[in-house]
């Protein structure tokens, strides 16, 4: 593990000059990703009527604090995300999911010239450029809600995030997953008496999209996601595949082709599967989670239990029969397989096992993604390891990583942007920016 009394300047210089592949703005985002963010009260985004796009809480709450914690962080919100350039390490422009933590060493703060920049222990490392407010969410739908909480943009406006179903139907310590807190995410929200329905309807989602595409004339927008918590039951008399295959429907009967379609969900069997594909869904995305198989059953006790393991990656495999090979995309939380107390302890033995699960999937065609794990502090493993993985692991995941599409001969996903550094814009890690343009498929 790190070395507390270590400069954090000094350990990401190291790690840039022993791993010379992976991009230094990836290392900055990493680091930044993992462990947080700070905001002096002048940097932060004025709320939802500032000229600044605010944070959106779409599904998790990726911060390392609870709302009522973080005082004017929450009720002042800050930026959705944030753009490096520049700095003494000449960064290229780099898109960061913003995830607060009032003790982080990094701090977005003015200058003596007022502009905004990133610093570290005092040193100002790069500036910082932050999202618009977009005219799109500047306009309410009839029944007074606004897009950001019916249809929030993330990824700089790339991605337009539909959590239709703001709970999970793993519920309690025995079914959670160990580091979500998309339940909780819910619990404070509707405490703090913010806007954040459970369940949206169709055509709220509709009336939404109208707005977007109205307004968004450059059409930075360019893919939506369907997901929310599992479905075990029903939702509204629907089970998960039909519930969040509805919404697919009914957007591309309105705007056919308009966007990349693509839909969360469970590993679901085949016959569910092609319903999504039915339904317009145009990429799959079954997460497993952590490769490890004792780490999964420690994590995902719910998924292991209603479905167990070695059937949900045989369901992954199985639905690349019906999207093709490249539109199943499986996510996994990098980091949590060196969670304390029962994940790998050396950073060399947990890349080993992801490298397996990557080298699994990637022999079938199939080509995982990753979101840097965010140690959320009401979650099981948020408490016991509140600074996350090591920054070493989730570089040398960032390098495994494209040796492995290399070595298996394929190109980045779609429906993620442009990938390599400079170009990228998926927020939440840094396997984008680690690739180069050559990476590219054909719809990026």
């Amino acid at each position: 593990m790190e070395n507390a009394a270590r400069s954090r300047t000094a350990l990401v210089e190291s790690l840039m000059e022993r791993y010379p592949h992976v991009p230094r703005e990836a290392v900055f985002k990493e680091d930044l990703l993992r462990g947080g963010v700070a905001f002096d009260d002048s940097a932060l985004s004025g709320g939802d009527d500032g000229d600044v796009k605010p944070k959106s809480y779409f599904i998790f709450s990726f911060d390392h604090r609870t709302l009522p914690e973080l005082g004017a962080a929450a009720l002042n919100r800050p930026p959705e995300e944030i753009v490096l350039t520049g700095g003494p390490y000449d960064l290229r422009r780099t898109v960061v999911s913003v995830r607060l933590n009032p003790t982080s060493p990094y701090r977005v703060r003015a200058g003596e010239d007022g502009s905004l920049g990133l610093y570290l222990e005092g040193v100002r490392i790069s500036d910082v450029g932050v999202p618009p407010m977009p005219e799109y969410y500047r306009h309410k739908l009839s029944n007074g809600k606004s897009v950001m909480e019916v249809a929030p943009t993330i990824q700089w406006g790339y991605l337009i995030y539909l959590t239709v179903f703001r709970v999970c139907q793993y519920f309690g310590h025995k079914e959670e997953c160990q580091y979500c807190d998309i339940n909780h995410n819910w619990r404070q929200h509707k405490a703090a008496g913010r806007p954040y329905t459970g369940v949206k309807p169709s055509d709220e989602i509709i009336e939404a999209l109208d707005i977007i595409n109205r307004y968004d004339t450059a059409q930075t927008s360019q893919a939506y996601t369907l997901t929310g918590g599992a479905i075990t039951s029903k939702v509204g008399g629907k089970d998960e595949a039909d519930f969040y295959g509805s919404y697919a429907k009914v957007i591309e009967e309105r705007y056919p082709g308009r966007w990349i379609g693509k839909v969360v969900a469970q590993a679901l069997p085949k016959d569910d599967v092609k319903r999504f594909k039915d339904y317009g869904v145009q990429i799959y995305h079954p997460n497993f989670e952590v490769w490890d198989k004792r780490l999964f059953e420690l994590y995902c006790p719910g998924k292991e239990r209603y479905v167990g393991r070695e059937e949900w990656h045989r369901r992954i495999l199985d639905s690349a029969e019906i999207f093709g090979p490249e539109n199943v995309i499986p996510n996994f939380v990098a980091g949590v397989e060196m969670a304390a107390p029962s994940g790998f302890e050396t950073v060399d033995a947990a890349i080993a096992s992801t490298k397996e699960g990557l080298d699994f999937f990637m022999s079938h065609g199939i080509v995982p993604r990753f979101t840097t794990w965010c140690p959320e502090p009401t979650t099981p493993l948020g408490k016991e390891n509140p600074n996350g993985a090591p920054l070493e692991y989730h570089i040398q995941l960032l390098d495994t990583y494209r040796s492995a599409l290399e070595r298996h001969g394929l190109s980045s996903p779609p429906g993620y942007g442009p990938p390599g550094p400079g170009n990228a814009v998926f927020s939440v890690s840094s396997f984008m920016d680690s690739l180069t343009t050559e990476d590219a498929p054909a719809r990026a």
